[in-house]
């Protein structure tokens, strides 16, 4: 897939910047992440004055072909379609939340294994009815994985275009953290067994059959290039993610990154163009044991850490405010000069 990602470098606005932060009312660094916020979502809009205009989340759901087994999920298929409607009738945490800080909220099907029939208040990009079971064959073709990067992709710029220059991404799939769990393992090279959780809530002795599984699994195929990789372990939602983060990182958005099965994503889109990071804030700390190790790897760290382990982009949605608070201090906050105030020079 071919993207244009540039990384986000000026030395003279990102001095600029800085001394507009750093001459606020307040001692420097006094406000702590939410000065590196400002200063990163204005480097990302390329000013000294960013907005945050029409902020989405796009939730993707797909099924894995694995999870009709259920040997390494506790939940049945089915839940995935069940809990599509739920985001339909907006019953689920992440339309509250959205609800809540006025965040847009959009559905897409991308492959889950139900036939929706058109229903309204969802987007239908559906590439097939969940991806193959990995223990014997990949989960998807190198052209289905295309087309759902592409998808992806489509929806960001479309979404864009209507206005919106801050994105995050959800998901819904029973069995995603296996896919995810084998990503992980594959583009950070950290052993399967460390990068296998409890996903929606297996016990010890589930996870080390889940272990042993998604081990083999690994060893059965050998990738040679990301796009590969995320063909073979992948779901359909994982590749609309990478797809979406790519396009967003192309537009110049700011992209908010939620938990386990994300960041994943975001591994792919790593590998693929090392710049993305720029773009990206990371909302929250999965309570999923892969995550920890997810951001040592990348050398970021999350803006909170509430023990959730939702999905859905729960974890964007309650960190929105905090980035929103970021924006609005360099913008409205006095400086020392406008305020009148004296002994700047000590702070």
């Amino acid at each position: 897939m071919d993207f244009t990602i540039k990384p986000i470098f000026n030395n003279n606005l990102e001095a600029a910047l800085q001394n507009k932060i750093n001459t606020k009312t307040k001692p420097i660094g006094a406000l702590g992440e939410l000065e590196t916020i400002a200063l990163q979502i204005g480097m990302i809009q390329n000013t000294d004055q960013p907005s945050l205009n029409q902020p989405t989340i796009l939730v993707f759901a797909g099924d894995h072909g694995i999870a009709q087994k259920r040997e390494v999920n506790l939940y049945p298929q089915e839940v995935t379609a069940q809990m599509v409607y739920n985001f339909i009738n907006e019953g689920a945490a992440i339309n509250v939340f959205c609800k809540q800080h006025q965040i847009t909220l959009k559905v897409i099907d991308a492959g889950v294994n139900h036939d929706f029939e058109n229903i309204p208040g969802m987007i239908h990009s559906k590439v097939d009815f969940g991806t193959q079971n990995y223990q014997e064959k990949p989960a998807m073709t190198a052209e289905q994985c295309a087309q759902a990067i592409q998808k992806g992709a489509d929806l960001v710029a479309e979404t864009f275009h209507n206005g919106c220059n801050i994105i995050g991404f959800g998901e819904m799939g029973i069995g995603n953290t296996s896919a995810a769990s084998l990503l992980m393992s594959y583009f950070t090279k950290i052993p399967i067994a460390a990068c296998v959780g409890s996903g929606t809530g297996l016990d010890t002795s589930a996870i080390k059959i889940k272990q042993k599984i998604l081990s083999e699994v690994y060893q059965k195929y050998i990738p040679v290039s990301p796009l590969e990789a995320l063909a073979t372990f992948g779901g359909f939602e994982i590749a609309m993610i990478t797809g979406g983060i790519l396009k967003a990182a192309e537009l110049e958005m700011t992209i908010i990154i939620d938990g386990f099965i994300v960041t994943s994503a975001l591994l792919a889109a790593h590998a693929m163009y090392q710049d993305v990071l720029d773009y990206c804030i990371f909302a929250h700390a999965s309570e999923e044991q892969g995550h920890q190790k997810m951001y040592q790897f990348l050398d970021k760290k999350p803006l909170i850490n509430l023990g959730m382990r939702l999905g859905e982009g729960t974890g964007v949605a309650v960190a929105y405010p905090i980035i929103e608070s970021a924006v609005a201090f360099l913008n409205t906050m006095a400086s020392f000069e406008s305020a009148g105030v004296s002994g700047s020079e000590k702070c």
